[in-house]
């Protein structure tokens, strides 16, 4: 499956880890993340070499060939949301997932479309179980 993996990269990278994790995760089951910048400890760096309209572009771009979108929320971040909204709008499934200490925005756990899941975890085990129950709902159709 194509995944396109959303974190924060300009609020704040203190999520980075998990990023990794996820996006290692992914990876590891077979999966094509084609937003795996977002995990790169590198980012900032290289974004920073970017203007703004080549990231909307590449991100958008990506976000296009995708078959759902998982998105860390536990750090706010206007970009995040902004891909979370695009991608509902392209009627991709959506994961959200947050820390259980985090201040998600109302805008994201008040959501009631069908495509939005939001899940809180609070391990590595409660996170790579709600990514594997994710993906093995979309492959069985549901």
């Amino acid at each position: 499956m194509r995944i396109f993996l959303s974190g924060s990269i300009r609020g704040g990278r203190k999520m980075l880890p998990v990023y990794m994790k996820i996006c290692s995760l992914l990876q590891d089951g077979g999966h094509e993340v084609l937003s795996r910048h977002v995990a790169d400890p590198a980012a900032e760096e290289t974004e920073s070499a970017m203007t703004e309209q080549e990231i909307y572009e590449r991100d958008m771009h990506l976000l296009e060939k995708s078959e759902c979108l998982i998105a860390e929320v536990s750090t706010p971040s206007i970009g995040v949301g902004y891909e979370i909204c695009s991608a509902l709008q392209l009627g991709l499934p959506t994961l959200c997932l947050h820390s259980p200490a985090a201040n998600v925005s109302a805008m994201i756990l008040g959501n009631t479309n069908k495509g939005l899941i939001t899940k809180g975890y609070g391990n590595e085990q409660e996170l790579r179980q709600t990514i594997i129950s994710f993906l093995s709902a979309l492959d069985r159709g549901l």
